[in-house]
């Protein structure tokens, strides 16, 4: 009979709204999270370029059920547009493909962004993580094919020149969800204007429910990781609640996990109806203000989330629990 292995790591969990820089990978950001946490386990919502700085939600220990919950939340951009030239990439990195002497005005700029709010269609840019025929868009282009990529209807709710630091750039603010590429809006605006254009800038600054307050950057994060023990160091306690107190500091960062269910109808449980959740048993839900019926609703106890699942003639059924 083979023995179950032993988890890495602390039982951790929680959101840690990361303020990701520039030149840093959305996977390299996760394992280093992972490590100055000594979590178990860690996860991302929401892909960020390497070239983007800004919002990368990352879910510790139980937080990861919750992540496709913030996948699905609204997000905001701010970008700087480079105009006169497009590039492979749609952004700094790739090479310039056509150029353009003409810059346009604040009135061009503004006439044509009614064109990209509400549901449009929108083309991903070559150099994306889109699946063609089984295989990423990025290496189906680095390989030289030539990539075709279908149109597909993303949301945009808001777009807002917010400044124009001189003729060749403009700063915009978007408001949009899941699945729009900010680089195929310059693109496409480039092309509309005649002057062509690429993110020269890119930095998100929300993803709901989370917000710019929310922030806790590398250095805050790495001013408040516990030195590590001297190797053989007599008297040092290993116990659970010694190593949950040297990392006291840095837990105070995160962000209780039933944070990303905002938008789920919530219901404050008693002991005995957390006892049956917790058994994986439905209750039924008392109370005049009580849901009837839900697609999906969550539950907490004591004021922490106990599970995610739906209500069905007043009584709510789990789909997923919560130990932590």
């Amino acid at each position: 009979m083979s023995r179950q292995r032993k988890k890495k790591g602390r039982p951790v969990s929680g959101w840690l709204i990361f303020d990701k820089p520039k030149g840093m990978g959305s996977t390299e950001a996760v394992s280093k999270i992972k490590w100055l946490f000594k979590a178990e386990k860690a996860g991302h919502a929401g892909t960020l370029d390497p070239l983007a700085s800004g919002m990368l939600p990352i879910a510790l220990g139980e937080a990861t059920k919750t992540v496709p919950y913030v996948m699905d939340g609204a997000k905001i951009y701010r970008f700087t547009v480079t105009w006169g030239a497009e590039r492979t990439t749609d952004d700094m990195e790739g090479e310039i493909t056509v150029t353009s002497e003409q810059r346009p005005d604040e009135a061009s700029i503004k006439a044509i962004l009614a064109r990209y709010t509400g549901v449009i269609q929108q083309i991903p840019p070559k150099f994306s993580a889109i699946k063609i025929a089984g295989e990423r868009a990025y290496d189906l282009a680095r390989g030289g094919e030539e990539v075709e990529i279908p149109a597909r209807e993303v949301e945009i709710d808001r777009l807002e020149l917010i400044g124009q630091p001189d003729a060749s750039t403009a700063i915009f603010e978007v408001e949009c969800g899941k699945g729009t590429y900010v680089r195929s809006l310059a693109r496409d605006m480039g092309r509309d204007l005649g002057c062509y254009g690429h993110i020269s800038d890119l930095r998100r600054i929300e993803v709901a429910p989370f917000d710019e307050q929310d922030f806790v950057t590398l250095e805050e994060l790495e001013a408040a990781h516990p030195p590590a023990p001297a190797e053989g160091e007599e008297g040092e306690d290993r116990s659970y609640e010694a190593i949950e107190a040297r990392f006291s500091v840095m837990d105070a960062f995160l962000i209780d996990t039933g944070a990303a269910l905002e938008s789920l109808p919530q219901v404050a449980l008693s002991d005995d109806q957390a006892h049956r959740i917790r058994m994986g048993n439905p209750v039924i839900l008392r109370g005049r203000d009580a849901p009837v019926e839900a697609d999906e609703a969550c539950v907490t106890s004591k004021g922490k989330l106990l599970a995610i699942g739906f209500i069905e003639q007043g009584q709510f059924k789990p789909k997923r629990v919560f130990t932590a």
